[in-house]
C-alpha cells in the first residue's frame, strides 16, 4: 500500500481556481442535483413497485425481487470498471457516455418481454450508478472554492435524499396507475433532459489522453483511501437494516394504520435529506468531527429503536434522526476520499457508492438473519447500531494510523 499523507490545507495563493460553468454555477449545480435525483429514483423506485412489477410478470414478490439485485451487481461492478476504462476520458465526457448507458438501461427494461432480460436491463441500468454519483461529486468541488467543497457534495448528493422523499413515491404512484414500463419511461426521459444538461452546462474540463487506468488503480491502494471505503461499507449498514423491514415493524408491532406508513416513510426521506445538507456544512468547518457525530449519533437513534417501537410519535421522532445522522456521513466521506485519493480520484468517488451498495446489502442480510433467528423487530435497532459502532471503530482506526504516520521516528 502507498504512504499515508495528510490533506495539508492548501494556502490560498496554492489552493485550485474553481472552474467556471459555461453557463453560471447556479444552472451547474442544478444540472447534477437533477441528476442524481433521477438515477437515485432509478435505484429506489422499485421498491415502491414491486408488487405491480411482479403481478404483470406473472412472478411471486420474492422472484421479482432479483430485478432489484440485478441492479445491485450492476452498481458494484460498473464503479470500477467504468471508471478504469473512462481513465483517459475528461469528467464532463465521461458524465455524459454514462448518461447514456443509463438511459439505454432503461428502455431495455421497458421493451423485454421476460423477467431474465428485464433483469438484464436493470443490470446494465446499473453500471453506471456509482460514477455518476461519484464523477458528479467531483465536478461540483471543481466548481467552488476549496473551503466550500462539502457544500458543494452535499448539495449535489442530496439530490438521492429527495428522490426518496418525492421521485420514489411519485413511481409507485405511476406504476400504480399506469404501469411500471411507464415509470420507468418517465425516469428514462428524465435522464435524457440530464445529458442535455450536461452537455449544455457542466464546463468541459480538459482529459487526459495519457492516463494509465493502471496507474489509477494503483494510486487507489492508499490505506487511508481504504479504511474511508470501509467506514461506508460499514457505517451505512445499520440505516438499511432498519430501512429495509420498516413498513413490517409499522404493521406488525406499531400497528399504524395503511395511510400512515406512507407519512413515516415520506419521514425518513425528509431525514435523509436534511442529514446531506447538515453534514455539507459540518464538513467545510471540521471533516472528522462530521464523521464521528455521524456515526455516534445514529448508533444512539438505532439503540433508541426498540424502545419506541409502540409510540408512533416518538417512532416518528427516531425514524426521523436516524437518516438525519447516517446521510451526514456521506459528504464527510466523499470529501475525505478527494483528500486521500490522488490519482485516483475518480476511482476513489464512485468506489464511495459502490460501498454504499454493499452497505444495503449487509444491513438488510443482518436484519433477515435477526428475524430469521426469532429475534424480535427490536433486535433491529441493537443490529444496525453495532454497524454504526464499527463503521466508527474503522474511522477512528484510520486517524489512528494517519496520525501515527505523522509522527517522526
Amino acid at each position: 500500500m502507498t504512504t499515508d499523507t495528510a490533506p495539508a490545507a492548501a494556502p490560498a495563493e496554492f489552493a485550485p481556481v474553481p472552474v467556471p460553468p459555461p453557463h453560471g454555477r447556479a444552472a451547474a449545480f442544478l444540472v447534477l442535483t437533477f441528476g442524481t435525483f433521477v438515477v437515485g429514483t432509478g435505484e429506489f423506485a422499485i421498491m415502491g413497485m414491486l408488487p405491480e412489477f411482479a403481478a404483470s410478470l406473472k412472478l411471486s414478490t420474492a422472484d421479482a425481487g432479483y430485478a432489484i439485485t440485478a441492479y445491485a451487481l450492476g452498481v458494484v461492478i460498473g464503479a470500477p470498471l467504468i471508471t478504469i476504462m473512462g481513465a483517459r476520458l475528461s469528467r464532463r465526457e465521461l458524465l455524459l457516455l454514462l448518461y447514456v448507458l443509463f438511459c439505454g438501461g432503461n428502455l431495455l427494461s421497458i421493451v423485454m418481454p421476460t423477467a431474465g432480460l428485464i433483469e438484464i436491463g436493470r443490470f446494465i441500468t446499473g453500471l453506471p450508478h456509482g460514477a455518476l454519483f461519484g464523477i458528479s461529486a467531483l465536478v461540483a468541488a471543481s466548481m467552488v472554492d476549496h473551503s466550500r467543497r462539502g457544500w458543494a457534495v452535499g448539495r449535489v448528493l442530496s439530490g438521492i435524499a429527495i428522490a426518496t422523499l418525492v421521485g420514489a413515491p411519485f413511481s409507485t404512484f405511476a406504476a400504480d396507475h399506469f404501469g411500471w414500463r411507464v415509470s420507468y419511461l418517465i425516469i428514462g426521459l428524465c435522464g435524457l433532459i440530464t445529458f442535455a444538461g450536461v452537455w449544455r452546462y457542466i464546463p468541459a474540463d480538459k482529459p487526459n489522453r495519457k492516463n494509465s487506468p493502471l496507474k489509477e488503480v494503483t494510486a487507489l491502494f492508499n490505506t487511508q483511501v481504504l479504511l474511508t471505503l470501509l467506514t461506508a461499507a460499514v457505517g451505512f449498514g445499520g440505516m438499511f437494516t432498519i430501512y429495509t423491514y420498516l413498513t413490517s415493524v409499522l404493521q406488525n408491532v406499531t400497528h399504524v394504520p395503511e395511510w400512515e406508513i406512507m407519512t413515516f416513510m415520506i419521514v425518513w426521506g425528509a431525514g435523509m435529506l436534511a442529514g446531506a445538507n447538515v453534514g455539507a456544512w459540518l464538513v467545510d468547518r471540521n471533516l472528522s468531527l462530521a464523521a464521528i457525530l455521524a456515526l455516534s449519533g445514529s448508533a444512539v437513534g438505532m439503540l433508541m429503536f426498540p424502545f419506541v417501537l409502540h409510540n408512533p410519535a416518538l417512532l416518528m421522532i427516531d425514524v426521523f434522526l436516524i437518516p438525519t445522522f447516517v446521510n451526514a456521513l456521506g459528504p464527510a466521506l466523499q470529501t475525505r476520499l478527494m483528500d486521500f485519493a490522488g490519482d485516483a480520484q475518480t476511482l476513489a468517488a464512485s468506489l464511495n457508492h459502490s460501498a454504499f451498495n454493499v452497505a444495503n446489502a449487509m444491513g438488510a442480510s443482518l436484519g433477515s438473519a435477526l428475524l430469521a433467528a426469532q429475534y424480535s423487530y427490536g433486535s433491529l435497532g441493537i443490529g444496525a447500531a453495532l454497524l454504526s459502532v464499527g463503521g466508527l471503530v474503522v474511522y477512528l482506526l484510520a486517524l489512528a494510523l494517519l496520525k501515527r504516520s505523522l509522527v517522526p521516528a
